[in-house]
């Protein structure tokens, strides 16, 4: 009789799992049709010296791994274990971007300051007096030939190692400007260039605050190819070939036809190794880390996830272990499981 209830206990014990499991499973499903891991992670915060206190502008990864992330309050490098603030003493403006090049320098765009090339031992400061076209560099980018790109107020600067070339915006369009003549600091035009790209084609789309431009290197020419983008703030090309954009909505451009998959702002695109697209969307009185499944891309409602949700998201980057990098009020690292919000003890978010 004991072995008859003993055995009969187990019996519903299993059975209220297998009950329990079915419905947290259920619940999981319930919204999205994703699967439970796929579910909006939980944050953990972990206190952190010399993280950024404030805005994280842009986040890359070097060839040793290392993590880079331009904010407010200078560059800082994480090298797996703890974060230094490499740029913080160079200048009391803004960093708004980061990039390694070929060579292994990096450079960190400031919004006021110029341009700082960084070898590993020392800084060399790029300015208006250098021939930049001006010192608000919003974003860098290094195209096939290895010639470097600052976006910049009012136009962009290209650099071969050697000399600036600069490129200034005219009406609606961009000119080549032959003149040397830097556009004054702090004008704050509507022509800010956001993003840089060089296409598997070879034309350069150039992201402005007004309308967003394609130069095959030849000639400038406003994109209409998806109707009139506006406050274009990222652009990208995906492992398809196709150009995504993101500002007063978000588009993918396949060279012919356009998809529009949102009419809300975006500030940042990704595109992760398996072909999901990552955008900073607002959302409401916030602004949401959303990931598109890739494989539903094809369908003009594809699986949205919001991951998380903030003031503000700025960049999102995906690192060489598959991990996704995201700035914010600080900065931001979900693992496949769990955010982690590196916080200084200092912050007040």
């Amino acid at each position: 009789m004991l072995k008859f209830f003993g055995q009969m206990m187990k019996d519903i014990l299993v059975y209220a799992f297998l009950m329990f499991a079915s419905c947290t499973f259920s619940k999981g499903q319930s919204k999205t049709g994703l699967p439970k891991d796929n579910i909006k992670p939980e944050i953990e915060v972990s206190i952190t010296p010399n993280v950024p206190t404030g805005t994280a502008r842009i986040i890359e990864q070097d060839r040793s791994g290392n993590i880079w992330i331009a904010a407010f309050d200078g560059v800082f490098k994480y090298d797996g274990q703890s974060f230094t603030n490499i740029a913080g003493h160079l200048t009391s403006y803004r960093f708004f971007s980061v990039l390694e090049d070929r060579r292994g320098n990096l450079w960190f765009g400031s919004g006021g300051a110029g341009v700082y090339k960084y070898d590993g031992r020392s800084f060399q400061n790029f300015t208006s007096k250098e021939g930049l076209v001006n010192n608000e560099i919003f974003c860098i980018y290094e195209d096939k030939a290895g010639n470097i790109w600052f976006g910049a107020n009012g136009g962009a600067s290209r650099y071969d190692g050697k000399s600036f070339r600069n490129y200034v915006m005219n009406g609606d369009s961009m000119i080549e400007d032959r003149t040397g003549k830097s556009i004054p600091d702090f004008t704050r035009p509507p022509h800010e260039i956001t993003s840089i790209i060089e296409d598997k084609t070879g034309k350069f789309w150039f992201g402005t605050r007004d309308n967003t431009i394609v130069y095959d290197g030849t000639t400038f020419s406003v994109f209409t190819g998806i109707g009139k983008p506006t406050n274009v703030r990222c652009i990208i090309e995906d492992s398809k070939g196709n150009i995504w954009l993101g500002g007063n909505g978000l588009w993918r451009y396949d060279g012919s036809t356009s998809t529009n998959f949102s009419n809300n702002s975006v500030l940042y695109i990704c595109e992760d190794k398996a072909g999901n697209i990552w955008t900073s969307s607002q959302k409401r009185d916030a602004w949401a880390l959303l990931r598109y499944d890739g494989k539903s891309l094809s369908s003009k409602k594809p699986t949205v996830t919001e991951m998380s949700s903030h003031a503000v998201i700025w960049s999102i980057f995906q690192a060489d272990d598959g991990s996704i990098w995201y700035g914010a009020l600080g900065v931001h690292r979900y693992d496949g499981n769990t955010i982690t919000h590196f916080k200084s003890k200092e912050a007040k978010y």
